[in-house]
C-alpha cells in the first residue's frame, strides 16, 4: 500500500489531551482511547499511517468525518489511465487551448452536442442538442481507461492539475475527485465579482463532498471519476437539464462511495460576459432544486437548523427578544449535559451552542433573501419590523465585503449579491411550480448537534 499521511482539518479542535476531537462537516465529536489519541497525535505530526487494518480503519473514519484529510505520497494511476470527455455546443472558442492542456491524457473525446456549425475537432456528434448530461454520457461510454475526466469546453486546467486528483484514488472507496474551479480575471465589475463569488468556486479548503456539509456538491465543469462507478450508476440522468452533476455526486454518496474536493488542483473557468446571461445562469441553477428534491428529499432543504434555533430566531423576529433569548439560553444550558458524557468541557459545549445559534441566524437570513425571497422579501417589506429584518439580512453582505475585501466596491458588491440571490430564488420557485412540489422550499429542522454529531464508538486499545 502507498504511504498515507493525515493532515488535520484547520477547523479540528483537540480536547482532553487529544482523546476528544471536534470538527468536520457536519460537525462531529469523536472520542478516542488513550492509545488511539497518541496514535492520531503522531499522525498529525507527520508520521505515516501504517498498513495495520485497525490503523487504516481509524484513519478512514477521521477522513470520512472531515476531521482529517489524506495525503498520499504517490499515485499508482497516471495520466495514461484517464480519458477526457469534453462536451461542447456552439461556443468552441477555447477548445484548441483546452485540447493542448489535455495533451498528456490517454484519450480526449470531444462530443459536439448539436452545434449549429459542426465542431471539426469532435470525436462524435449529436445531430440535435440533447443536453450536457447526454453529451457526457455519450463520451464516457467510449472510454476504456480506469478514470474519466469531465472537462467543459470553457475550462482551462492549470499545469499539474491532474496529479493532486489522482493520488486520492489510492483509496478504493473514492469514486470521484473535483478540483477548484476559479474564474478567469477580467476588467469588468462582473469579472471581479465572479473572482470572489463564483458559484463554481468552492474555496481553498479540502473537504469530503456530501449533502449537508460545507462542500455539499461539486460541478462537472471539471470532475475526475472512476469509469466503474459511472457504469454502476448509469452515468448522468439525461432527464435533468441542470443539476445533473449534483444528482450524480449525491447518488455516489448514497451508494457508499466517497467524493472529495481537492483545491490543490486548479482549473480556470470563463464567467458569463453579460449581467443578463449571468442572472439567467443563476436562475437556471435554481430551477434544479425541484428535480433534485424529488430525487434526494431534504438534501435540497434551503436551510437546516435545529428546531430550537428556529424558534429562538422566530421569536426575536416577531418582536419577542426575551422569549427568543430564553429559548437560546435554555437549550444552550442543556448541551453540556449531553456532550459532557463524551468528555467535552462545559465551556466548550456552551461555545458550540452559541456558535450554533448564531450560525442558524445566518442560515435563516440566507434562506429569507435567497430561496424564499420571491415571497419573503415582498411580505417583509410591507411592515416596519420586516424592513428592519431585511436591512439586517442584507447587511450581512456588507459584513462579508468588509471581511473578505473583494476587488469590487461595496455598493456594487451588495447589489450583485442581492441580484445573485434573487435570480436563484426565482429559479427555485419556478422549478417548484413546474414540478408541483414544495420540497425545495421546506426547511429541515434537525436536532443540533444531532445524534449523528457525536461519535462515541471510540477506538479501544486493542484495536489501535
Amino acid at each position: 500500500m502507498t504511504v498515507l499521511r493525515l493532515r488535520p482539518d484547520p477547523g479540528t479542535r483537540h480536547l482532553a489531551d487529544g482523546r476528544v476531537l471536534l470538527g468536520g462537516s457536519p460537525y462531529k465529536v469523536i472520542r478516542l482511547s488513550e492509545t488511539a489519541a497518541r496514535l492520531v497525535s503522531r499522525w498529525f505530526d507527520g508520521e505515516p499511517v501504517s498498513d495495520t487494518p485497525a490503523h487504516r480503519k481509524l484513519a478512514a473514519r477521521l477522513v470520512r468525518a472531515g476531521i482529517a484529510h489524506p495525503a498520499y505520497e504517490t499515485a499508482a494511476l497516471s495520466s495514461q489511465d484517464v480519458t477526457a470527455v469534453v462536451p461542447v455546443r456552439d461556443h468552441a472558442e477555447t477548445l484548441t487551448t483546452l485540447l493542448s492542456a489535455l495533451g498528456e491524457l490517454a484519450t480526449v473525446i470531444v462530443v459536439d452536442d448539436g452545434s449549429r456549425v459542426p465542431v471539426t475537432a469532435a470525436t462524435l456528434r449529436h445531430a440535435s442538442p440533447r443536453g450536457p448530461a447526454a453529451a457526457r454520457n455519450s463520451g464516457w461510454r467510449l472510454a476504456t481507461t480506469e478514470l474519466v475526466a469531465f472537462v467543459d469546453a470553457d475550462v482551462i486546467p492549470e499545469p499539474g492539475w491532474l496529479q493532486p486528483l489522482l493520488v486520492h484514488f489510492e483509496d478504493p472507496d473514492v469514486a470521484a475527485v473535483a478540483p477548484r474551479v476559479r474564474s478567469t480575471s477580467g476588467p469588468s465589475t462582473l469579472d471581479r465579482y465572479e473572482q470572489s463569488r463564483s458559484s463554481l468556486d468552492l474555496g481553498g479548503a479540502a473537504a469530503p463532498v456530501r449533502p449537508g456539509s460545507r462542500v455539499s456538491y461539486v460541478p462537472s465543469a471539471a470532475l475526475v471519476i472512476r469509469t466503474s462507478a459511472l457504469c454502476d450508476l448509469g452515468g448522468f440522468d439525461e432527464r435533468m437539464r441542470f443539476g445533473e452533476d449534483v444528482d450524480l455526486v449525491w447518488r455516489l454518496n448514497s451508494s457508499g462511495r466517497l467524493v472529495r474536493y481537492e483545491p490543490a488542483s486548479v482549473v480556470n473557468h470563463a464567467p458569463r460576459s453579460r449581467w443578463s446571461a449571468w442572472a439567467r445562469q443563476r436562475f437556471h441553477y435554481g430551477t434544479s432544486a425541484a428535480p433534485l428534491a424529488l430525487r434526494h428529499g431534504k438534501a435540497v432543504a434551503p436551510v437546516k437548523v435545529s428546531m430550537w434555533s428556529a424558534m429562538s430566531w422566530a421569536a426575536m423576529a416577531g418582536g419577542q427578544p426575551l422569549i427568543g433569548a430564553g429559548v437560546a439560553v435554555t437549550t444552550a444550558a442543556l448541551l453540556p449535559r449531553k456532550l459532557g458524557k463524551v468528555g467535552v468541557p462545559a465551556n466548550e459545549s456552551l461555545r458550540l451552542a452559541l456558535l450554533g445559534h448564531l450560525g442558524a441566524g445566518r442560515l435563516l437570513a440566507d434562506a429569507v433573501t435567497r430561496s424564499w425571497s420571491p415571497i419573503s422579501v415582498p411580505v417583509l417589506a410591507t411592515t416596519r419590523r420586516g424592513r428592519l429584518l431585511l436591512a439586517a439580512a442584507f447587511g450581512r453582505h456588507a459584513w462579508d465585503w468588509y471581511r473578505e475585501r473583494p476587488p469590487v466596491g461595496l455598493p456594487q458588491w451588495v447589489a450583485a449579491r442581492i441580484l445573485d440571490d434573487a435570480a436563484y430564488g426565482a429559479g427555485v420557485w419556478w422549478g417548484a411550480i413546474r414540478h408541483r412540489t414544495v420540497i425545495p422550499l421546506m426547511p429541515d429542522l434537525a436536532d443540533w448537534p444531532g445524534r449523528d454529531g457525536v461519535d462515541t464508538g471510540g477506538v479501544g486499545e486493542r484495536s489501535a
